[in-house]
């Protein structure tokens, strides 16, 4: 008897309810409403389900699957020592893929593959995009001086604030170089708010404008030539690298799978990039994003700040595309919809479907997509450039 009741003690110290903590039971409810919004409600389920279940396997007691043994140079946020006579391969599998996070790989191959299928067209056609997708930045900046304000440093501030321009990548790529310390919840708050778009998005949009304005039917954009297609990614990335070098990684690889797509020589690149690359990419991604939500070094009340600071940045930066717009409606005497202005938060191509969607509503005929595009991609070569003057500001440039 005592043989079976030690053998059935052995066997509850080493599994996983032995050391269950209440935090990774609320992260597991947590990944089961990323689930449920993103199989039932069909809310991005591309980037919720692979951080969804990352959230899953980083909550499951002792399977260590983000366990570093080198004391931090896999990216070990909970500053564990380093394990004696372990190797970096010993590390949980997670935290190994987790480099392709820290050191910005994944970010940068994002934006590559988003290059391959973002058509410039739409903002060469109507350069008053280009407005719309600045304007559209501006929670990056509001939610800034929020931080500050808050007690937060310099560096952690502008890691938070960037969230605001609803680009994962170009969040990740931000807070690894200025706030390393703070990059799960910031990378799991952009993804995140990113996929929610549908819902934060359309109340905003209802309160800020008049259903005249929603109504509002745009005329056709005029058809853009191959020449400037290919030349715009390159011009782009020259003007504005020159003038903030530290945004030059991401928009570097977003114009080169932008140039991939447009050149007419590179289908073979450019479908990789698009497609196989992309979808690789886009899972290991979300899973690290979604593993590093460990509970119990993920539940406190500097999260808890972090996650609202990005609300308050994305909810100003929708307000700031809509106000632009509606200032663009006045001027234009009612040739531009409002509604595209929310869409330069740039959360390709979410965002501009949620203006499509909504202006539908108010107007059966109205086709919004292509010209909610413009401000879109105008969005992510601005959150780009928001994070390069961020790291010129606070970073080593």
């Amino acid at each position: 008897m005592e043989l079976i009741t030690g053998v059935l003690g052995g066997l509850w110290e080493m599994s996983g309810f032995a050391a269950l903590e209440w935090q990774n039971l609320v992260m597991l409810c947590v990944a089961g409403i990323f689930l449920v919004l993103a199989i039932w409600k069909k809310f991005e389920p591309l980037l919720l389900v692979p951080i969804a279940f990352g959230m899953i396997l980083a909550n499951l007691p002792g399977a260590n699957m983000m366990l570093d043994t080198t004391g931090g140079l896999l990216g070990d946020m909970s500053g564990a020592a380093a394990v004696e006579g372990a190797h970096w391969f010993d590390s949980g599998v997670l935290r190994i893929l987790y480099v392709g996070v820290k050191s910005s790989v994944f970010p940068c191959l994002i934006f590559m593959g988003v290059g391959a299928m973002t058509d410039f067209g739409p903002l060469l056609s109507n350069p008053v995009s280009l407005i719309l997708g600045a304007a559209a930045q501006l929670g990056i900046y509001f939610a800034f001086v929020v931080a500050i304000l808050l007690g937060f440093e310099p560096t952690e501030a502008a890691s938070i604030a960037i969230i605001g321009g609803a680009d994962g990548p170009t969040a990740i790529f931000t807070a690894s170089k200025l706030a390393a310390h703070l990059l799960a919840p910031i990378a799991l708050a952009a993804y995140s708010y990113m996929a929610l778009i549908p819902i934060i998005q359309p109340p905003i949009m209802k309160l800020l404008t008049t259903k005249k304005e929603r109504e509002v039917k745009m005329t056709q954009l005029r058809k853009v030539s191959k020449l400037e297609k290919i030349i715009f990614p390159v011009v782009v990335l020259i003007v504005v690298a020159f003038i903030l070098p530290s945004a030059a990684p991401l928009l570097g690889m977003l114009m080169l799978g932008n140039l991939f797509k447009e050149c007419g020589v590179t289908d073979r690149l450019s479908d990789t990039a698009q497609n196989a690359l992309m979808n690789s990419v886009t899972i290991l991604l979300g899973v690290c994003v979604g593993a590093t939500a460990n509970g119990v070094d993920f539940l406190k009340t500097q999260t808890l700040f972090i996650v609202l600071l990005g609300l308050v940045a994305f909810t100003f930066s929708t307000v700031g595309g809509l106000l632009i717009g509606k200032i663009l409606y006045i001027v234009t005497k009612g040739k531009i919809n409002p509604l595209i202005g929310a869409a330069g938060v740039s959360a390709v191509p979410m965002a501009a479907r949620v203006a499509q969607n909504e202006g539908r509503k108010y107007n059966p005929t109205n086709f919004l997509l292509m010209h909610a595009m413009g401000p879109n991609v105008a969005g992510v070569i601005g959150s780009a450039v928001a994070a390069g003057f961020m790291l010129i500001m606070f970073g080593n440039g």
